[in-house]
């Protein structure tokens, strides 16, 4: 072989050699990439999944103190004048504990307007401004009101409880399938 035709096969073997190294290259970043991007999508899930599962812990809690709440708003109906003083101070301490979880409820309401859920944060808005008018409605020396009144407003307040966490357990149930 003359010197010119032994470059050129020596040439052409080094074209192909970098062109199959540049290709095993570009395969192996392009899979890298994609592996990256999967992992993406199960994290992102994985966090809404812990976001929603912070809301259920933070309505439970408040949900727990206005239980313990209204139990004692009963207590004191019926025994009118003749409740203990100790009943009271439990009761002025489940109140402050009360108000303090419901701050807890306006920082859960801006998650789920971050998290683009309008229908819960809705159902759980109107849950929060029952209690409310609950507290405003059935206090301690209120003698007009009867005792199963105020279960009936109790239990409008459950049913928005139970609107709330039917949607939150939806949510949570269509984001574990795409687990």
């Amino acid at each position: 072989m003359e010197p010119t035709g032994l470059w050129l096969v020596f040439d052409t073997g080094i074209k192909i050699f970098l062109g199959a190294g540049l290709t095993c290259v570009g395969v192996l970043l392009g899979f890298l990439w994609q592996s990256r991007s999967a992992n993406r999508k199960p994290n992102a899930s994985l966090r809404r999944l812990q976001i929603m599962e912070e809301i259920s812990s933070d309505v439970g809690r408040v949900n727990h103190c206005f239980a313990k709440y209204s139990a004692l708003i009963i207590e004191s109906t019926r025994f009118g004048k003749r409740w203990p003083p100790a009943r009271r101070e439990e009761l002025e301490k489940i109140n402050s504990q009360l108000v303090t979880d419901f701050e807890k409820l306006a920082a859960v309401e801006a998650k789920l307007l971050m998290l683009g859920e309008k229908a819960m944060e809705k159902t759980l808005r109107l849950y929060g401004a029952r209690i409310a008018l609950f507290r405003k409605q059935v206090y301690v020396g209120r003698e007009d009101i009867s005792e199963q009144e105020i279960i009936e407003l109790k239990s409008s307040i459950m049913q928005l409880r139970e609107q709330f966490y039917g949607i939150l357990s939806r949510r949570y149930d269509r984001l574990m399938e795409t687990q």
